[in-house]
């Protein structure tokens, strides 16, 4: 039976930092890019690894992610072996991106609304900013541990890392969106 998700406000703001494990099975990032200007082309990366810091009294954070792009999956294989082609996203030589991000801005409850770092793909680092969509935390029945969890959201530009194939046939700009549950520990 799920166990419901208090808001922020209904549970404590822990004293000090506490650190969470990303939750492989509850962890991902989702792309959107548009494709001939008709439609979203949309794939799946995971699952994402990594673990995050929070201090929700001092309003501070630190997060660490390992993104594996060579796990990508549109629905469509010969898109993804396309897609991960040199002139894409480059998988042989760079099998993970990667998220480092150490600016977190809090809502009044101690929520996470932004979360602002660098982004690294295929070699190359470009700030990046991911806003809540929702953001949570409750304390697991059966863990007896404090989960964490929201959907972010954030743009991108493809050719900023050098992977421009199909301009301008599918645009450069990239929504991500990225599912995360972490669990204290």
């Amino acid at each position: 039976m799920p166990v419901p998700v208090p808001s922020p406000a209904s549970s404590p703001a822990p004293a000090g930092p506490v650190t969470y494990r990303l939750d492989p099975a509850h962890t991902a990032a989702i792309f959107e890019v548009r494709h001939f200007g008709t439609s979203m082309l949309r794939g799946w990366i995971g699952p994402v690894q990594g673990e995050v810091t929070i201090d929700r009294v001092a309003r501070t954070g630190d997060l660490r992610l390992r993104i594996p792009v060579d796990t990508l999956r549109t629905g469509v294989p010969t898109l993804d072996a396309r897609l991960k082609r040199p002139d894409l996203l480059a998988t042989t030589e760079y099998p993970e991106a990667y998220f480092i991000a150490t600016h977190f801005h809090f809502d009044a409850d101690g929520g996470v609304k932004e979360v602002r770092g660098e982004f690294i793909l295929r070699g190359v680092s470009e700030a990046l900013s991911l806003y809540a969509r929702h953001f949570a935390c409750r304390q697991d029945e059966q863990l007896h541990r404090e989960v964490c969890g929201g959907d972010f959201e954030g743009d991108l530009q493809r050719g900023h890392f050098g992977a421009n194939f199909g301009e301008p046939f599918v645009s450069d700009d990239v929504h991500l969106l990225v599912q995360v549950e972490a669990v204290a520990r």
